[in-house]
């Protein structure tokens, strides 16, 4: 009989494997859903701008005149680029206190703080000043025609209407302030269905109509403030609990398919500090966090520098491994009116790109699926592989026969390369029977992109009990 996988689908080990259906993914390391159905090598990376000392944060903004501007935080510095294009140059008033800072924009003025040093402000993108009687705060949203911004405790303030500036509150001035209650201190602040959404570091989230407060009786707030970001509206982010979703009511979980990756019994996937580092970002639909080396305890495939990637779009959960860590991750749309994607690791800001390189280091790629023919109980004598790739790839194709999931039980053999793009391999006839067959598709090169379009596995059941 034959079994035909030609709908390659996310990462799922959240179920019992007895009840996988044949071809589904154990493992994918910097591949994507492209096109859909299929999984492509990913793309690389190369430098953007000049390195410094250690980039910690990254941001941007597009004045309405459309002067455009990106950021980074160089060693407790701000640096603006103009045009994204433009030599890292030093921001007027430029020194923080911080590795980090939250801002935001209200009539082409841009407000800023580090929750250490004075909040300050600037109208030309390059020169800030301090702002008088705005609160010392990490975190700020523009809501309602005012400039919200989160303390460093538990109390939310608020500017003057239509004026990022002014914080007095007497006169004709109507800054205010009030408390969030409950245990943590204020997080990273946004708006969602238009309400200001108030988390705390306790896991409390609070919304804000500009009235009232009202207490949305979950604790699934972001664990780190800065996994946060949003696709058509929608807001994702890191709890200690997985991957969440909030469209404006409850938060729900997404990602239960990758729930070892998250946590697991051996202690082997997310480390307790990055919960509450974490960064992340949404480019193109794809949530990219940052999660360090992790380890499934289901496939005991570590990943090095790993980055979870959720693509909203397919509802779809794949993994990449970056050459480089990214510390701050940030999307924007640059000076040609197109999406880019900038990321910090140590001294240097990188680009993703259509190259094919990490920065010149090779991108090394794997696909893991198991087949069963539908009876993972049974006895199987597997025949053959018939693969579908692109001609001219370099990938290759391993098997492993066991009766087990057990990682150190598994007997890689190479049976060859996809070069011709459609491959025909006659399995090795004296190590190709058992219960599970294991197939891993790998590469590890500067070569351009390889595309995986699905395979076909000829074998039989064999029944013994009839002999």
């Amino acid at each position: 009989m034959k079994i035909k996988v030609l709908n390659l689908g996310g990462l799922n080990t959240y179920l019992n494997p007895l009840v996988k259906n044949d071809g589904d993914l154990l493992t994918s390391i910097n591949m994507d859903s492209y096109p859909y159905g299929a999984k492509t090598k990913r793309q690389g990376y190369s430098t953007y701008l000049s390195a410094g000392s250690l980039v910690t944060d990254l941001f941007s903004w597009t004045k309405n005149n459309g002067s455009l501007f990106t950021y980074k935080i160089d060693d407790k510095k701000l640096y603006y680029s103009t045009q994204g294009t433009g030599a890292w140059a030093l921001c007027g008033n430029g020194t923080l206190g911080a590795d980090h800072a939250g801002y935001a924009v209200l009539d082409d003025t841009m407000i800023l703080g580090d929750g250490v040093g004075s909040t300050r402000h600037t109208t030309t993108g390059t020169s800030f000043t301090n702002t008088t009687l705005a609160p010392v705060a990490p975190w700020f949203a523009q809501y309602q025609g005012r400039i919200y911004a989160a303390g460093t405790s538990s109390t939310t303030f608020y500017s003057t209407t239509n004026d990022a500036t002014n914080w007095a509150l007497s006169g004709t001035s109507d800054s205010s302030s009030f408390t969030v209650p409950g245990a943590g201190k204020m997080s990273r602040i946004f708006t969602a269905n238009d309400r200001l959404v108030l988390p705390k570091t306790s896991g409390l989230l609070y919304r804000w109509d500009g009235y009232s407060l009202v207490d949305t009786s979950t604790q699934l707030a972001p664990s780190s403030p800065y996994s946060v970001a949003q696709t058509e509206g929608y807001y994702l982010w890191l709890h200690r609990l997985g991957v969440m979703g909030y469209g404006g009511s409850k938060p729900q979980l997404l990602s239960n398919a990758i729930e070892r990756q998250i946590y697991n019994r051996s202690g082997s996937a997310i480390t307790g500090s990055t919960f509450a580092t974490a960064p992340a970002e949404v480019y193109r639909y794809d949530y990219l966090l940052s999660a360090g080396t992790i380890t499934d305890d289901f496939t005991g495939q570590t990943i090095d520098n790993a980055i979870i990637k959720y693509n909203f779009q397919k509802n779809e959960f794949l993994n990449y491994s970056f050459y480089d860590q990214p510390t701050a991750l940030h999307s924007f749309v640059n000076a040609s009116g197109n999406q880019q994607l900038i990321f910090s690791s140590g001294t240097q800001v990188y680009t993703l790109d259509s190259g094919s390189t990490d920065n010149s280091q090779p991108i090394e790629s794997i696909m893991e699926f198991v087949v069963h023919l539908g009876n993972p109980e049974l006895d199987k004598e597997f025949r053959t592989f018939y693969g579908f790739f692109n001609p001219g790839c370099n990938a290759k194709i391993q098997i492993a026969i066991s009766d087990t999931y057990t990682k150190d039980r598994k007997r890689w053999i190479d049976i060859g390369d996809v070069t011709d793009g459609i491959a025909e391999f006659r399995l090795p006839k004296n190590n190709c029977r058992g219960k599970l067959l294991f197939i891993k598709v790998y590469e590890n090169s500067r070569d351009p992109a390889f595309t995986c379009y699905g395979f076909v596995i000829d074998g039989d059941i064999i029944n013994d009990w009839l002999l």
